[in-house]
């Protein structure tokens, strides 16, 4: 926890004088005492009750899922404890596009159940509605005709109703079948349980995202506006009360149709503007909020679209261009707006009108990816550099009125010099920044690309909002990472389900690997625990390796083969007994591959013998 919660100076002295931390309990003991006389213990114990709370709550996928199953019994648990104590269970909260909504200012953490654990036993148990609402078994129960009653029971509803259309999976199964053979399938929005609420069950329906013309919703311009603020606020105090210039926004397709567009509410109050709706509820317009009411500089944007995004929803590109436009041709201070400073900047240098006010990227018309995850899988790369270079010529592409996919590269460089934060929002609790290897070969390599250009002193920094949780709270990304590999990767309970999935789950491991690689790469993510904790979990531990290698020997060849590369390019300061280790089992692993498993077999019998002589 050196990262997250630092020992103070002379705490880490007295642990060090009294043999480190591989001295047990003592030095511990010793470093506790110096800590105590000095006043700051209690201070500590109360910020690291904190943050393993933190991490208990953190929400994550326990395995894959298998089509057309049940939830068991501690599943479902899960699925409910997860939705009511998200904190915002009422229907009407969840995925709402009218109507006003409140962000809350709470820390996160989870909440109490709005029923007892003898409520939670009936539902779990099957029982209907009606018997849980007539049970009075319990004295936490609250008295009939209060409002604390009706708060209850409205839950009690939503756990039976959630409950019973869980249980509907099996729908999965008759859904693929009627698609395959041509048939109906029933319409139903799409969305997460835990930010839309039980309208987006049963699963197995053909699920429809979201009217492009009403982005972003009410709901999502309010949270992104919270994030956008907290996003500032949190660079403000990181760099002696100063503004970003640039702030870089993700806009991805799927988090936007997810969402609502919360990633573009973000890049609207960053630029200080609002939707303007119509009576049908059609935005028709984004405007510009005064700066006397915006109270701040007006900050730039580089928006950075995803190909779904791009073709999906070119309306909104549009309208995005053309505010952007207006912001940089507007009489303002240009030390008060910076849209317009960073234009007038480009137009001194030769650019025209339609580069200079340029601030929508992506990758050429037609195409897809940065292809910086294709590098990382493949090894195919010498120097950091590269990958950061692969995304920026991926991703020089403008889109607007003033042209859909016209190179653009010197304003995306000037974009990225002035740029000293990068938002990423997470949509989902199925897929985090180290499951999948979108977010390293973006949001990664954007950020390699941008400390680059701007001489590589690690000033650009990223935030990650996850728009599934109560709060959209910005963390900075390396606090994310070391959150989610705790949580799952290097987390027992992760571990044990995902590779009891077999094949599937050990390939889910090896991906992970392999971005665990890519951030290594990208951002200079190179914390050895975290490395030396993958090893000993899936590479070392026998029993694990076991599964690992006869459930997918190729999976089990990457994940051996990504910790010693991550050692070869100095991501990783290993062992050399844990390297020698590594090295034998891949040279094992290999031969299974290529001799067949009785044949290998015999060859590492043999190898292990010339080793031990």
């Amino acid at each position: 926890l050196d990262q997250d919660l630092p020992l103070p100076e002379g705490a880490l002295r007295a642990l060090e004088d009294a043999g480190g931390i591989d001295a047990g309990e003592a030095a511990v003991e010793a470093c506790a005492a110096h800590m105590r006389a000095e006043g700051v213990l209690p201070g500590y114990v109360s910020d690291l009750r904190v943050y393993l709370s933190e991490l208990e709550q953190r929400l994550f996928s326990a395995g894959l899922h298998v089509l057309g199953s049940r939830p068991d019994r501690d599943t479902m648990r899960s699925y409910l404890e997860a939705f009511f104590q998200d904190g915002d269970w009422k229907q009407g909260n969840k995925g709402s596009t009218d109507g006003e909504v409140a962000i809350d200012d709470e820390e996160e953490g989870s909440r109490a159940m709005p029923f007892p654990e003898s409520v939670m036993l009936k539902v779990l148990d099957g029982a209907s509605e009606a018997d849980v609402l007539v049970f009075r078994g319990d004295a936490a129960i609250p008295g009939q005709g209060t409002a604390a009653f009706d708060e209850y029971a409205g839950a009690v509803r939503e756990a039976c109703t959630i409950r019973d259309l869980l249980n509907k999976n099996t729908n999965e199964i008759d859904g693929v079948v009627a698609a395959l053979s041509g048939q109906y399938v029933p319409p139903a929005p799409g969305g997460d349980l835990l930010r839309d609420g039980s309208g987006v069950l049963p699963t197995g329906r053909n699920i429809h995202a979201l009217d492009p013309y009403r982005m972003p919703s009410q709901v999502a311009m309010a949270r992104g506006k919270a994030a956008a603020n907290l996003t500032l606020q949190m660079h403000l105090r990181d760099n002696n009360n100063l503004y970003p210039e640039t702030v870089a926004v993700n806009l991805w397709g799927l988090e936007a149709i997810k969402t609502r567009g919360e990633s573009l509410g973000v890049v609207l109050a960053l630029i200080g503007a609002f939707p303007v709706v119509e009576a049908t509820g059609r935005v028709v317009r984004y405007d510009l909020v005064p700066l006397e009411e915006l109270g701040r500089p007006r900050i730039d944007v580089l928006a950075s679209l995803s190909g779904i995004f791009r073709d999906s929803f070119a309306n909104v590109v549009e309208l995005l261009d053309d505010v952007l436009r207006r912001a940089a041709e507007a009489d303002e201070d240009p030390e008060m707006n910076y849209i317009r400073k960073h234009s007038l900047s480009l137009l001194d240098e030769g650019e025209d009108l339609d580069a200079a006010t340029a601030r929508i990227f992506s990758n050429p018309p037609g195409e897809f990816g940065s292809l910086v995850n294709e590098r990382v899988t493949d090894s195919s790369w010498e120097e950091e550099s590269a990958l950061g270079e692969t995304w920026a010529s991926r991703n020089s592409f403008s889109f607007g009125k003033g042209g859909r996919g016209v190179e653009r590269r010197n304003t995306l460089d000037k974009l990225m010099k002035t740029t000293s934060q990068v938002v990423q929002c997470l949509d989902s609790v199925e897929y985090g920044l180290t499951d999948i290897q979108e977010y390293y070969a973006n949001t990664g390599a954007m950020v390699r690309a941008m400390d680059d250009i701007q001489g590589g002193e690690g000033k650009v920094q990223a935030s990650v909002v996850e728009s599934y949780s109560r709060n959209p709270r910005p963390k900075k990304l390396n606090d994310a990472l070391r959150l989610e590999y705790r949580s799952k990767l290097l987390n027992p309970k992760w571990a044990d389900t995902m590779v009891a999935q077999g094949s599937g789950g050990a390939f889910e491991v090896s991906q992970r690997m392999t971005a665990l690689v890519g951030w290594g790469a990208t951002t200079k993510f190179q914390e050895k625990w975290v490395y030396d904790q993958s090893a000993e979990t899936y590479a070392l531990d026998e029993e694990m390796a076991k599964k690992l290698r006869d459930a997918n020997p190729e999976a089990f060849k990457n994940i051996v083969g990504r910790l010693i590369e991550a050692s070869n390019r100095g991501m990783w300061d290993a062992d050399e007994d844990v390297m020698s280790q590594l090295r034998d089992l891949y040279e094992d692993i290999d031969d299974q591959l290529e001799l067949g498993s009785v044949s290998a077999q015999r060859l590492a019998e043999i190898n292990r013998a010339q080793r031990k002589k």
